[in-house]
């Protein structure tokens, strides 16, 4: 029977684990044990304290700057947990009693266990943070962080939480299977390696942040807001015949902040965003496309990196269950919720395969003629304190609160920026360059790992020799 896939299981392999479904003895979940039972190992349960995040509701608490309270989805293609936009609490319950069990430490490895099941992300900074009981936190004793969670990651890693998933509705990993969840004893030398690889991966992103800070510094000096501040008056006014031709009638919508760097922007030579560019409305719609092509399609979190690349793995038409935005090389791609997340982006994809992205971005691509300022530079534009503090208060909703594409394309952009560009563009391309770099190490230490086990650990050394040495 062709594409048949067969396993034998014997009853003592039954006791502990209790299933006896199909699914737990696939051939890759039992190659997988196969390897690691040729280590020396222990148990996740034995090399870390197992715990997970809080099951107190806390909705009531959430605000846009506090505390930061980790998900599922903050851990989701992240190996460090701080790139994510997580919600956030205030500190009066970050400080509850009941909340101390969930308080994260640098070093803890952060474990998706319902839902989006085996993603996971490590802790690497002291600043105070929380989670959901989502998540499992595993706080090594007897295993370096970055190792756990490499290992964790990689394909026996995932092979081993992926059987160890129980339920039907909803999927799950209980913290009592954490004492199945085999880690192998590698060399004391390998594990050094590998934490090493991924601590040089950590220092290398950040200094990809650093580029695109010192852009935005670039770019505030040459418009001579690089001092100013958004000023917060306890009361203002506005005049009702403004009130009428915004439509809007909030307070927020006419906060001085917003007037007074507008007034500033548009004091300088220039256009507005609008001349500059067209915005494409351009949609996919996955019913009229044949099932099995392939798309690259982004959700607003991946714009949380400026960069939205060909390093996104293609999926089929028909597994997309909503009408997209359509990219090209070389747009820019905003979301428009929540504008202190900025999540905007520049396409750098090729288009060898079509990209497509949620609803909710705004797609911008420059006008034919007026190419004097890049993409790279416009997002370092609209990321800025200035832009930023525009679209903050156009910002409409209480649970999403989004800005409008007419408020976007209304902010002037000053000739000056386009003085910088060249400038900018070579300074934000370094910083991506060095954001490729990081996640090129981070995935030598994962096949590293793999290499390790399955032929040895000589092999794997000569392989992250090599790696490094091209990365």
């Amino acid at each position: 029977m062709e594409g048949l896939e067969a396993s034998i299981a014997r009853a003592t392999q039954l006791e502990r684990t209790s299933r006896i479904d199909a699914e737990f003895f696939q051939r890759r979940f039992l190659r997988s044990a196969a390897l690691i039972e040729k280590w020396q190992r222990e148990s996740v349960a034995q090399l870390t304290h197992v715990s997970d995040g809080n099951h107190f509701s806390i909705s009531e608490d959430f605000v846009d700057e506090g505390v930061p309270y980790y998900r599922g989805q903050d851990v989701t293609n992240r190996f460090f947990v701080e790139t994510a936009a997580p919600i956030h609490i205030t500190r009066e319950a970050y400080d509850r009693k009941y909340m101390r069990r969930s308080y994260l430490k640098r070093g803890d490895v952060l474990l998706s266990i319902i839902g989006t099941i085996g993603e996971l992300s490590l802790v690497a900074s002291e600043r105070p943070a929380t989670c959901s009981c989502k998540l499992a936190i595993l706080r090594p004793r007897k295993v370096t962080p970055e190792f756990l969670a490499v290992f964790l990651r990689s394909e026996h890693g995932q092979n081993q939480i992926e059987r160890l998933t129980r339920g039907a509705v909803q999927k799950g990993l209980i913290l009592e299977d954490m004492d199945q969840l085999w880690v192998p004893h590698l060399s004391p030398e390998f594990e050094k390696r590998i934490s090493q690889t991924v601590l040089n991966a950590r220092t290398t992103q950040e200094a990809s942040g650093t580029q695109l800070q010192r852009a935005e510094d670039t770019l505030l000096a040459a418009l001579g807001l690089a001092d100013w501040t958004p000023p917060e008056p306890l009361n203002y006014s506005a005049r009702a015949s403004d009130a009428f031709a915004a439509g809007r009638l909030d307070a927020q919508y006419f906060m001085p902040a917003k007037e007074q760097v507008r007034q500033s922007l548009a004091a300088l030579p220039g256009r507005v965003l609008g001349d500059r560019v067209d915005s494409i409305r351009d949609i996919f719609v996955p019913d009229r496309a044949p099932p099995d092509m392939l798309v690259r399609n982004y959700d607003v979190t991946d714009a949380l990196v400026p960069l939205l690349d060909a390093e996104k793995e293609p999926q089929a038409a028909g597994e997309i269950g909503s009408i997209k935005k359509t990219f090209k090389d070389g747009d820019l791609a905003i979301s428009r919720l929540r504008a202190y997340l900025r999540e905007i982006a520049v396409v750098r994809t090729g288009d060898d395969i079509p990209s497509v992205g949620s609803s909710e971005f705004i797609v911008l691509r420059p006008k034919r003629g007026r190419r004097d300022i890049s993409p790279e530079t416009l997002m370092v534009f609209l990321r800025a304190t200035p832009a930023q503090t525009i679209l903050k208060w156009c910002q409409d909703g209480s649970q999403h609160p989004r800005f409008s594409e007419g408020d976007l394309l209304s902010i002037p952009v000053p000739d000056a920026v386009a003085g910088v560009s060249d400038q900018i563009t070579t300074i934000v391309q370094e910083g991506f360059a060095a954001r490729y770099k990081a996640r090129q190490l981070l995935e030598a230490a994962k096949r590293g790992v793999e290499i390790a086990i399955e032929d040895g650990e000589d092999a794997a050394m000569a392989f992250l020799d090599k790696a490094e040495g091209a990365s």
